[in-house]
């Protein structure tokens, strides 16, 4: 992957206020700038992605993450732009699981299925900037401690969150976690892509998709995985070779677009976690030659096309964001693991480490 032409580089850490939740307490936000201008700005509400500003084949910068401009914006119409998601992303049907014989629930957020936690997840919990590091590859640490019981969770759980800035062009998100008790943990960001930029008129199902995987998980209509392994091949859901993402998200011929009103399904990359990061997918903008690779430790992808972005959200640009107008990748173990013995386990113990690691590789072509 190329890099482009750049200016002198203006590294740093520079942490500020971003706004202010009702009770008081201040919410952080602290911008790493990195080579070339890039950029990224974390908030400590929901250890939050906000901002990442890339070039393009030019030179040119633009921020390629969906976000808002104000804390009030994410407080009243959330919609997971760019957070940490858990303590489980993704689906639980019924919000229901048993832990060790210890039968569990959790509040049900997503119509009968609990989604990302609950309500009360880790995208809306103020987490505690932990470290702050200057320098040419700056970064910083978040902290949250999820108490016993939490959304119905068992368990103490201790997690970090990490945004590192490198001079390879790549943003590094690291999640770790600790426990007290067994529970269950799958941590993920879930950021919306638009490599034109957040701003741009054109959306982003122009962009160029691939995932290197051969199954992908068909769901029932309340998006809960039926525990098949489906076949790619054949069908709209085969990114094994780049594809348009527009060329297919409207297929109605395929009962699986159908019930998603696009995609939103998870692709099966491997059947388990790896120690290092792996190829999980690659996005690109033929338009402004940005580019980004997706490697991580986790087995599966959720690939979302936006589907449901309907104008409620305004963008930092001004905009309003409608279908498509930004795709999310989100690196994870399958939805609905707790209660699918066939996917694997999230289970976390006393004395273990839960760590997912995220490298978001950024180039142009062209």
């Amino acid at each position: 992957m190329n890099q482009p032409p750049c200016a002198t580089p203006r590294p740093g850490a520079h942490p500020s206020v971003f706004g202010h939740l009702d009770d008081g307490r201040s919410v952080a936000a602290v911008t790493l700038v990195g080579a070339c201008g890039m950029s990224a700005t974390i908030l400590s509400y929901g250890a939050t992605l906000q901002s990442l500003i890339v070039p393009d084949r030019n030179g040119v910068l633009a921020d390629v993450t969906l976000g808002h401009a104000t804390l009030g914006e994410y407080l009243g119409q959330p919609q997971y732009f760019g957070s940490s998601v858990g303590r489980v992303a993704n689906r639980i049907a019924g919000g229901r699981f048993v832990l060790d014989g210890e039968a569990c629930s959790v509040p049900c957020n997503n119509g009968p299925n609990a989604l990302h936690g609950g309500p009360g997840g880790f995208d809306k919990a103020l987490w505690a900037i932990a470290e702050v590091a200057d320098g040419p590859e700056p970064m910083v640490r978040l902290a949250h401690v999820s108490p016993d019981g939490d959304q119905g969770f068992p368990g103490e759980l201790s997690v970090t969150a990490t945004y590192r800035l490198t001079n390879a062009g790549e943003l590094t998100i690291d999640y770790r976690a600790t426990t007290d008790r067994p529970t269950l943990v799958n941590l993920t960001n879930h950021a919306y892509w638009n490599l034109a930029g957040e701003g741009a008129a054109t959306g982003a199902m122009d962009h160029v998709l691939m995932i290197p995987a051969a199954h992908f998980l068909p769901t029932d209509a309340s998006a809960i995985p039926t525990g098949a392994f489906s076949p790619v091949a054949g069908t709209p859901f085969d990114f094994r070779a780049p594809a348009v993402i527009g060329a297919r998200v409207h297929d109605g011929s395929h009962p699986q677009i159908r019930i998603g009103t696009g995609y939103d399904h998870n692709w099966v990359v491997r059947r388990t976690r790896s120690a290092e990061p792996r190829l999980i997918a690659a996005l690109a903008h033929p338009g402004s030659g940005r580019t980004l690779e997706m490697l991580s430790t986790e087995p599966g992808v959720q690939f979302y096309s936006g589907n449901f972005l309907d104008g409620s959200s305004i963008g930092k640009a001004g905009q309003r964001y409608r279908m498509g107008d930004g795709i999310a990748l989100e690196p994870q173990m399958f939805p609905d693991t707790p209660n699918r013995p066939e996917f694997g386990s999230i289970r976390l113990g006393p004395g273990e480490e839960y760590h997912h690691r995220i490298i978001l590789r950024f180039g142009v072509e062209g």
